[in-house]
Parts: C-alpha cells; sequence; structure tokens
C-alpha cells in the first residue's frame, strides 16, 4: 500500500465519522468551500481527529462531544462550537447536557468564554428546533 493509498483510506473513515458526527449538510457546505489553499489543512482534519480519535472505542462519541464542547468553550471558538452543538445532538445530547456543560466550563474557562458559548448555543439550539 503506498502513502497515498493509506492517506486516501485514512480520509475515507475520517470523512464518514465526520459525516456521522457533523452531518450530511455540514459535509456538502465543506466540501463546496474547499480551496487549493484549505485543501490540505482540511485532509489532515479528516484524517487525524475523525479517523484516528473519533473512530477510537474507548469514549463514546457521546462522551467526546461533551468534552469537544468545554475544550472550544475554553478556547472561545464559537465559530467550531457551532458545527459541534450539532454534532453534540447527532451524537445524542441533549439540550440540558450541553447546558450543563456550558456552565461547568465557567469555573475553568472563565464566565465571559463560558456566557459567549451560551449565546452560542441558544441560538444553534433554537435553530436545530425551529427545522
Amino acid at each position: 500500500m503506498t502513502d497515498e493509498t493509506a492517506h486516501d483510506a485514512l480520509r475515507a473513515t475520517g470523512r464518514q465519522a465526520m459525516r456521522e458526527v457533523l452531518g450530511d449538510t455540514y459535509l456538502a457546505k465543506r466540501d463546496a468551500s474547499t480551496t487549493p489553499l484549505n485543501q490540505a489543512l482540511r485532509h489532515l482534519s479528516e484524517e487525524f481527529p475523525y479517523a484516528t480519535l473519533w473512530t477510537r472505542g474507548t469514549l463514546t462519541r457521546r462522551e467526546r462531544s461533551m468534552v469537544t464542547l468545554g475544550m472550544l468553550v475554553a478556547l472561545s471558538q464559537h465559530h467550531e462550537l457551532r458545527g459541534h452543538l450539532m454534532g453534540a445532538i447527532n451524537n445524542g445530547c441533549t439540550e440540558q447536557e450541553i447546558a450543563e456543560v456550558i456552565t461547568h466550563a465557567c469555573a475553568y474557562a472563565g464566565f465571559p468564554a463560558a456566557i459567549a458559548a451560551m449565546r452560542t448555543a441558544e441560538e444553534v439550539l433554537r435553530d436545530i428546533r425551529s427545522t
């Protein structure tokens, strides 16, 4: 197996995991906005976090979603938080669990980060409920 073939197989595994976590709509938008400039980074994000980490068996995808939400709150990465809120719902997290993860993060990431994340969560969850 060549390096390119191995990367293609790993990428296919990652894309399937990404589709299951974030949904078909997310993946279609992502593919439509892939350019020669961002293509290598996007391929790496499919290969490493999704093919290598999201497919490990130690934590469930639901648990991984909650950990990911907490880290994104701490890092104030609201753009990424938006997608992973949808992923958390897809992975079986309830709105109450999402709110608890964000509330819990305030003690470790600070109130401003948690308040901003809660605003993002409220907006995303409102959009999900209206569709």
